[in-house]
């Protein structure tokens, strides 16, 4: 099984290209190969219900982000390799 090279990675700025959230940027907080989907922090938030548990004991709703396709990023800013001036 080969393995595809990604143009994006975890800290980089991107810009959403489709989808409810289209033209907004934020930096990508996770990447999942295999899927092929991003999480973008502030970006494709959902609202999800949460049970009391110990670090919560009180539950409730809580609003967290949710995986975007990679193909509905772009990169605008890359954390990778920063050309020597």
């Amino acid at each position: 099984m080969s393995r595809r090279k990604l143009h994006v990675r975890s800290g980089d700025q991107v810009l959403i290209l489709a989808g409810k959230d289209r033209g907004k940027k934020g930096k990508v907080l996770q990447v999942s190969g295999k899927t092929d989907r991003v999480l973008v922090e502030g970006v494709n938030m959902i609202k999800k219900a949460m049970r009391p548990t110990e670090d919560n004991p009180e539950g409730g709703i809580i609003e967290k982000e949710a995986a975007l396709h990679i193909s509905n990023v772009k990169v605008i800013e890359s954390v990778g390799k920063k050309e020597a001036e």
